[in-house]
């Protein structure tokens, strides 16, 4: 009886990840959102000493501006951060396609009307608040969708998406340094936020993928075979699963909780060097125009680390959750040479050093989220991770700002314990049952299918 029933949907095989295809125009699209998002908040450094002057404030209040705004670019953890919940929800019920357009307006409408300046109190709201919560917004959902295109070579398209911040980086950073001298931050304000405007063409490029029949057992319709004359549904095919909402009980799992509290910590850390180095080059007497390129080595830097980690790892030689163990640590030995910089040519090298290796971790640690919760719960570990992490972006950099002496070591030296306070979490995780079973392979529909029932049935 139930041979001559064909369901109208796709089969197991067929819901599986592309793992290529339109999926490269996808990771296009998020790599040039990566660029208009996190490499914008990247180089805000050069705005960092203009703001500061214009409004004759300190240095730990001038830093709330990036505090507020940071969302999660490595991410990036800050005020903004904690709507990202709400960006992953969003995605869950709309579509991706639809929360990047709408972070693309948002993030143009915070540099527009910082434009104007009014005190640092606008400035917060507006190019910290409002801009931060439009890159929340663009940046989640990019990075998201990318995951779902990509199972085997998720490693490799992650990283490529991700490298979008430190191409554009390496622009933007003459380039706003160019803008600032000719029509003064305000003014570059409003400039760079027309380029985000671009943010919506690349939120149109990404085409939801196609949901597989078991997401949607209830909206299935069927078909009888050649010569059965009545049109039934399957009742095998009645599967109890619901459309997916966004899941909050992650919280209670051991191995996520383990994994935000690394987010925490290094959220505290690893947006100081970013931050506080131009004020820290100007505190050594740098000209100006050598103090900007200091930021394209950054990005350049970033750039290779994050490409040949994603390519290393994509070759599943190594776990990913020691490859960003390894990261960490390299990272903080990093950071504890930085404050020796006492020229350009020293402080060019220290910070080429930190550069590679916080693009290697940058390039996996969302390969690992997905790893430590599994891709159905993904999109909602994703927003409740930068939720949990915003914490330390929100704290981090004005304590280092409050710490600040007349050459700005200080900020780096914190941010040095903070990395070493990473690895003890790391020292935990490798502790955990989850992370001693190994390379994570790519999930089958049928196990996908089996934890979703479960969810479901689980109380909330």
């Amino acid at each position: 009886l139930t041979r001559g029933l064909l369901p109208i949907c796709r089969s197991a095989k067929d819901s599986d990840p592309p793992d290529g295809g339109y999926g490269w125009v996808v990771v296009v699209s998020a790599f040039m959102v990566m660029g208009l998002t996190a490499a914008v908040l990247k180089t805000f450094g050069l705005f960092f000493v203009e703001i500061q002057q214009h409004f004759d404030e300190l240095a730990s209040t001038t830093s709330w501006i990036t505090s507020i705004n940071v969302p999660n670019v490595f991410s990036f953890s800050d005020f903004s951060a904690d709507l990202a919940p709400v960006a992953s929800s969003l995605c869950v019920q709309y579509t991706h396609r639809t929360v990047v357009i709408t972070g693309g307006l948002l993030a143009f409408s915070g540099m527009a009307l910082g434009f104007f300046g009014l005190n640092m109190v606008w400035l917060y709201a507006t190019t910290g608040f409002l801009q931060g919560l439009g890159i929340s917004f663009s940046w989640t959902p990019a990075i998201s969708i990318v995951s779902h295109y990509f199972s085997k070579k998720r490693a490799l398209a992650n990283a490529i998406a991700s490298a979008g911040e430190c191409a554009f980086a390496f622009m933007f950073g003459p380039l706003f340094q160019w803008l600032i001298g000719q029509y003064g931050w305000k003014g570059a304000l409003l400039i760079i936020g027309g380029i985000q405007l671009n943010i919506c063409v690349c939120g149109v490029l990404m085409r939801p993928l196609a949901s597989s029949c078991f997401l949607e057992a209830s909206h299935c319709e069927t078909e009888t075979s050649p010569g059965n004359g009545a049109s039934r549904t399957d009742k095998e095919d009645q599967s109890p699963i619901t459309p997916k909402t966004f899941n909050w009980m992650l919280v209670r799992q051991p191995e996520f909780v383990l994994y935000a509290i690394f987010g925490i910590l290094a959220a505290m850390s690893f947006f100081v060097p970013p931050l506080f180095l131009v004020p820290l080059s100007y505190s050594l007497g740098i000209d100006e125009s050598w103090t900007a390129s200091l930021l394209s080595i950054l990005a350049m830097v970033d750039f290779g680390g994050r490409l040949l980690c994603g390519w290393y790892a994509n070759l599943h030689i190594t776990k990913t959750i020691h490859l960003l163990a390894m990261a960490i640590t390299l990272i903080s030995t990093s950071l504890m040479l930085l404050p020796l910089a006492n020229n350009y040519l020293s402080l060019a090298i220290f910070t080429g050093f930190y550069g590679f290796f916080f693009g290697t971790t940058v390039a996996i640690h969302i390969t690992v989220l997905v790893d430590v919760v599994g891709m159905p719960e993904f999109d909602s570990a994703l927003g409740l991770f930068m939720l949990i992490r915003s914490t330390g972006g929100f704290v981090g950099p004005p304590l280092a700002g409050k710490l600040k002496t007349t050459h700005y070591q200080v900020q780096f030296k914190r941010g040095k314990g903070m990395v070493i306070r990473t690895e003890k979490i790391w020292i935990c995780t490798q502790l955990s049952p989850f992370f001693s079973s190994g390379v994570s392979e790519p999930r089958t529909v049928e196990a996908l299918k089996s934890d979703m029932a479960k969810n479901h049935k689980r109380p909330m």
